[in-house]
């Protein structure tokens, strides 16, 4: 191999950001910085519940309720202050029930506003593949005038579902990083 093909070779390589794990759910797994945040703060009657299942998964599951004006429920992680400048896609490796979800970032935990992904689940194990630049700014579910995801900083991830009906939910989540 030439000596130019070689450095080329060695600077893809060393340019090639190594993932970054938020977290990985095992059975031995602390969710103490994880919370639950549902539509109860509004008046609504959801319940969510977040849990690690027998077999090591983060387990978010519960029941949606249109009750009192409500409709959602959402599960939230606050790391400490990420820098994600060097990522482009955000990965999660889930195991849903066929329903939509959306997956949150705030960018700083002060924000009131989330940029957001929705994805649908197969009630398989499936990853979900998230380009960073595609999450849009959103609050109380309308679409932000503001550019999407900037992909410097990371404060907040959240889980939520809100396909706007009462529905029982239930999603297993084994692991979730960046690339």
């Amino acid at each position: 191999m030439s000596s130019i093909k070689l450095f080329v070779s060695l600077f893809f390589l060393a340019t090639i950001q190594n993932p970054m794990t938020i977290f990985d759910f095992t059975i031995d797994s602390s969710l103490d910085s994880w919370y639950i945040m549902d539509d109860v703060v509004m008046g609504g009657r959801s319940d969510g519940n977040m849990k690690i299942n027998e077999d090591g998964h983060g387990l978010f599951h519960g029941d949606v309720s249109l009750e009192n004006n409500g409709g959602f429920s959402s599960v939230r992680y606050r790391p400490e202050l990420l820098d994600v400048s060097d990522y482009k896609l955000c990965k999660l490796r889930v195991k849903g029930d066929g329903k939509s979800y959306q997956f949150r970032i705030k960018s700083d935990a002060y924000d009131r506003f989330s940029y957001i992904y929705t994805f649908d689940t197969t009630g398989e194990w499936e990853t979900v593949v998230i380009p960073l630049h595609d999450m849009y700014p959103s609050f109380r579910g309308r679409r932000l005038d503001m550019d999407n995801y900037s992909g410097q900083t990371l404060a907040e991830l959240a889980i939520l579902i809100g396909n706007k009906k009462n529905e029982s939910f239930q999603l297993e989540i084994d692991k979730i990083t960046l690339e």
